[in-house]
């Protein structure tokens, strides 16, 4: 009970809530306000439809488990073209090789990493030709010459023994909290490594790098790793920037808070769940050269709340919730398969706090109003991460139970 009132107290005054949830519950809290009891490991668990919930159309499914055992997920990702093998990362610094068809995974690497708040292993993105040339990209929070760094690194992972070494160092930023490290790093279907950078951390963008096009804090970078250079990377001749003196030529997009995650949709556009501070979570469609308005705007409104703003030049989200409905929005991907129909060709995405999933239809003129959501219902778990098999079904990783489900229709 003093647990709960603590947690209660905490999502009621801190804008900084998925680290401190992180931090101070790592392993046996379960999202607020969950009207269903949780299930064994090995049975499917059922959801609860409370709140804003109850008026929404509700999409039944349920949630078939098939890993368990793991600890603080905080990625997963399928081989290029494969429906069972892929990475699942753990905060602590270890990607496992998985096997859906046996249930299985095994230790691949180990990196050593910073784990306080929001830091770790954060994401993995393998190359689009890896069954031929073995690169994988990794995501981590490291120490380098006493400065707390983000770095992307690349490795080598043996497509028939999953052997990895480290080959090279692709970039590192320094970040001056351990908060908004973001962590989502994905090919694009051009083939361009895309990087999602928070805006720093601490609360408020302390040091305005939202709106500081000078820094890649605050950005989403994209990068060439395929051409034959001495240089880890070259910077695209189509990024929107690169002829701009004053702005880094790997920016793509701008004005970003936390993408912990984002995807392409089939369309190929960019799909970014971007997590907000003390009033609103969003969607948002991202083009190049976009600026997403942080730390001017929180979602579709004025930041600070009480201050007034112009949206002019800043591209709107697609969707948002306040935080009645939950208080760390998790990115997902676009539901492609049939394999539950009320769903198909929507964008699923669920809240890391309140254990709630939902799905929104992809607008095709992305000025337009709010997208609606359906509700998937209110889950027993944390949700950290979704995964896609090249067959188009969905995962979704429960952080602190570290139980990866597949999303059933009911």
């Amino acid at each position: 009970m003093i647990r709960a009132l603590i947690l209660l107290f905490v999502l009621s005054a801190c804008d900084s809530v998925r680290a401190i949830v992180i931090k101070n519950y790592p392993q046996d809290h379960e999202p607020v306000t969950v009207g269903s009891a949780g299930a064994s490991a090995n049975s499917s668990i059922m959801p609860a439809f409370s709140g804003p919930d109850k008026k929404r159309e509700q999409v039944a499914i349920v949630l078939t488990p098939v890993m368990n055992g793991l600890d603080q997920i905080t990625d997963m990702q399928f081989v290029p073209k494969s429906s069972t093998h892929g990475l699942i990362l753990e905060k602590k610094g270890i990607a496992s090789h998985f096997d859906l068809s046996t249930g299985k995974y095994s230790k691949v690497l180990e990196i050593d990493v910073l784990t306080k708040s929001e830091q770790g292993l954060l994401g993995a993105a393998f190359h689009p030709q890896w069954e031929t040339n073995g690169r994988v990209f990794f995501h981590t929070s490291v120490e380098v010459d006493g400065k707390e760094v983000s770095e992307i690194s690349e490795w080598n992972i043996d497509p028939k023994t999953w052997k990895a070494q480290r080959t090279g160092t692709i970039l590192q930023v320094v970040q001056p909290y351990a908060n908004h490290n973001a962590g989502q790093i994905s090919f694009g279907p051009d083939n361009m490594l895309f990087i999602g950078l928070g805006d720093g951390g601490w609360r408020n963008d302390p040091h305005e790098h939202g709106q500081n096009k000078t820094t890649w804090l605050g950005s989403m970078l994209r990068i060439d790793v395929n051409s034959n250079t001495e240089t880890p990377y070259i910077n695209p001749a189509d990024n929107p920037f690169l002829n701009d003196n004053d702005i880094p030529d790997e920016i793509w997009a701008t004005g970003i808070r936390n993408p912990w995650k984002f995807s392409f949709g089939p369309d190929g556009r960019m799909i970014l769940a971007d997590v907000g501070q003390n009033a609103y979570e969003e969607v948002s469609i991202v083009q190049s050269g976009d600026n997403l308005g942080w730390n001017t705007r929180e979602a579709r409104h004025c930041f600070p709340p009480d201050s007034t703003c112009s949206k002019e030049g800043f591209v709107e989200p697609i969707y948002e919730y306040g935080h009645d409905e939950g208080r760390s929005i998790t990115g997902g991907y676009v539901a492609t398969s049939s394999h539950i129909p009320p769903i198909q060709n929507h964008y699923v995405f669920g809240d890391f706090v309140t254990g709630r999933l939902w799905a929104i239809p992809l607008p095709k003129d992305r000025s337009g109003p709010l997208m609606k959501a359906k509700s998937l219902g209110q889950w027993p778990f944390m949700p950290s991460t979704f995964g896609q098999g090249a067959d188009g079904t969905l995962y979704v990783a429960a952080f602190s139970k570290g139980t990866v489900f597949r999303m059933d229709p009911k």
